[in-house]
C-alpha cells in the first residue's frame, strides 16, 4: 500500500512537471528569430548600375531566390521575429541584364535614402541639415591639398571623374496570369 501511494505520488508529481515545461511565464527569454539575408542600406548604396553579378554577389552575398523561370533576377529576404514580438520582413529584388549587369532593383531599400529619415520623416542629403546638428558636430581640422605626383592627387583625380548615374526603377511585374 505504501509502495502504490509512493508511486503514484512521484507519477502524479511528474505529470505535473511535464505539464509546466510546456508553460511561459513572465520574463522567460525568448530568442530572437533570424531568417534570410540581412541587407543594410550601406549595402544598397554601394550598387550601382552596370555591376556585374560577381561584384554584386561581394557585396551583398548569395541571393536567398534564384528563381528558374526568371534568372535574370535575384530575390533578398530577411525576417526576425523578436522574441515573442511580431515578425518583420525585408525584401530586395535586383534586376540584371542578359550582358549579366545590373540594371535596377525593387522592395524594402531605395538607394541614398536611409530608412530611419524616411520614416522619421526627415529628408537625407544637404538641405536637411539644420543648425543644431551643424553645431553638435566636432569641427573637422581642414584638409591639406595632395602633393603634385602623389598617389593621393592620383585617386583624388580619379574619384573626381566618376560620373553617377541614377538606379533606374524596373516596372512592376504584371499581377495577372495569362
Amino acid at each position: 500500500m505504501q509502495n502504490a501511494k509512493l508511486m503514484l505520488t512521484s507519477l502524479a508529481f511528474a505529470m505535473g512537471l511535464a505539464a509546466l515545461a510546456g508553460c511561459s511565464f513572465p520574463g522567460v527569454y525568448k530568442i530572437d528569430i533570424q531568417q534570410g539575408n540581412v541587407v543594410t542600406q550601406d549595402m544598397i548604396d554601394q550598387l550601382k548600375p552596370g555591376m556585374t553579378r560577381r561584384q554584386v554577389r561581394f557585396i551583398m552575398g548569395n541571393p536567398l531566390i534564384v528563381d528558374t523561370f526568371h534568372p535574370n533576377r535575384w530575390d533578398y529576404l530577411y525576417s526576425i521575429q523578436p522574441g515573442g514580438g511580431q515578425r518583420q520582413q525585408e525584401r530586395v529584388s535586383l534586376m540584371f541584364n542578359a550582358n549579366d549587369q545590373l540594371i535596377g532593383l525593387n522592395g524594402d531599400f531605395r538607394p541614398g535614402v536611409s530608412r530611419d529619415e524616411a520614416i522619421l520623416g526627415k529628408e537625407a542629403g544637404p538641405a536637411s541639415t539644420s543648425s543644431q546638428t551643424q553645431q553638435q558636430k566636432p569641427e573637422q581640422p581642414k584638409e591639406q591639398p595632395a602633393k603634385p605626383g602623389s598617389v593621393e592627387e592620383q585617386l583624388q583625380r580619379e574619384v573626381d571623374q566618376i560620373k553617377t548615374v541614377p538606379v533606374p526603377t524596373p516596372e512592376p511585374l504584371e499581377k495577372s496570369p495569362q
